[in-house]
């Protein structure tokens, strides 16, 4: 067993189970290491990771969309160290999200995508590996070492910021997702602050806000990369406690969770 992979649920271990008794479940590795904010615990005063972590039940965390992906029939982990080849070569999906600059990172110094990384993903995502990015706005996420890898699949994350909302002026955040979207139904979602994407082939559009494209998809050898300008699907916006609900953001997490497991049979 590979120690470096954290459990995070019951049903996020690192065993192999099988289901239906012929399919292995697929494995959702969440980058800690890249993505490694920590915070003490008040009650323990151990440091522990936070924001958008598997077990991170606060508005930031990620505790229900790792919820989703179970009851999808996934197995979650998350990944405390960059990522070898070993560690990739059972994983079906491989999620970074808001990489660190120092001033977030743990210790003041952040972990950055660094070349060995990128050559294992790549290699993986032509394997068949899926691979999800999704930045922060500008002035709250790393670009310059995540645009490299990105860049790899056609990808550029622009280093602004649009959909700014105003105190609870929630409409400034909608995202419309007009029909034969590849990825979700036609609905309303709610992303704030987002940074727009640049895109070359093999990458191509997927949604946008204000006029300006927000998402990504790009298929590269057998795998699959999605690029999203901003981690959209954390508990604060799809608990359903704070948007009004004409905003469908959980509807639309289950939409993209199912999508994605959808491309790890290609591998």
């Amino acid at each position: 067993m590979n120690n470096k992979i954290v459990k995070t649920f019951a049903l996020g271990t690192l065993l192999t189970f099988s289901f239906s008794n012929a399919q292995q479940k697929p494995k959702v590795v969440l980058d800690n290491f890249f993505n490694n904010e920590k915070k003490e615990n008040k009650e323990t005063k151990v440091l522990e990771s936070w924001h958008y972590t598997w077990n991170d039940t606060s508005n930031g965390g990620f505790s229900l969309l790792g919820e989703i992906f179970t009851k999808q029939g996934a197995e979650i982990s998350m990944l405390t160290t960059a990522p070898t080849k070993k560690d990739l070569k059972n994983a079906g999906i491989y999620i970074i999200v808001d990489a660190d600059t120092d001033k977030e990172a743990y210790g003041g110094k952040a972990n950055l995508i660094d070349a060995a990384s990128i050559k294992n993903l790549v290699e993986w995502v032509n394997n068949g590996g899926v691979l999800v990015l999704m930045s922060n706005d500008s002035g709250n996420s790393e670009f310059e070492h995540f645009n490299k890898l990105a860049g790899e699949f056609g990808i550029h994350f622009n280093d602004d910021s649009y959909n700014r909302v105003q105190k609870r002026e929630f409409e400034q955040g909608k995202v419309m997702v007009p029909a034969g979207n590849e990825v979700f139904s036609e609905q309303k979602l709610y992303m704030k602050e987002v940074a727009t994407i640049s895109v070359k082939s093999p990458a191509k559009e997927l949604l946008s806000a204000e006029g300006k494209n927000i998402a990504a998809i790009a298929k590269i050898g057998k795998g699959t990369v999605f690029a999203l300008g901003d981690p959209w699907c954390y508990n604060e916006y799809i608990d359903g406690k704070k948007l009004p609900a004409d905003f469908t953001n959980y509807q639309g997490t289950e939409e993209w969770v199912k999508w994605l497991l959808k491309q790890t049979s290609k591998k």
